[in-house]
């Protein structure tokens, strides 16, 4: 990771992430540990889309399919049993949210392109709900 994708992801997480990660927390009902491997959220091509694309892709889905687990007492409970860490990471450049969602010994893994289809929100939240009740 050079100088500009560093001052982006620092101005991300300093400008941005802290309001998300509280969404999680709230969404999720416990402080969800969360692993981001930072230096592989690049394309270089479209570092000026991250400060939106992140959000979109990455965290928004989370927000989404948290709420919509937790809006029970039994989905609470299993969220907060089931569900370990998340890391998130784009180890594989994965643009289909059926690829990019993985939910293992307690680990949901979230392993997409930082840019592709970015404003698909709600397909990327439909698969993750659909994995974690499948799942918890």
């Amino acid at each position: 990771m050079g100088l500009k994708e560093k001052k982006i992801t620092k101005a991300f997480q300093d400008e941005k992430f802290p309001a998300l990660k509280e969404q999680i927390v709230a969404a999720a009902g416990f402080d969800v540990p969360l692993e981001i491997e930072w230096e592989t959220l690049f394309e270089d091509r479209f570092t000026h889309l991250y400060m939106d694309t992140y959000t979109q892709i990455y965290f928004e889905p989370l927000v989404q399919a948290f709420t919509a687990i937790t809006a029970d007492d039994m989905g609470k409970e299993a969220l907060q049993e089931g569900l370990k860490k998340v890391v998130i990471v784009n180890r594989d450049n994965h643009h289909n949210p059926e690829r990019a969602y993985t939910f293992t010994d307690g680990t949901l893994e979230v392993n997409h392109c930082p840019v592709s289809n970015a404003p698909d929100v709600n397909s990327r939240v439909k698969v993750l709900t659909n994995l974690l009740e499948n799942n918890l």
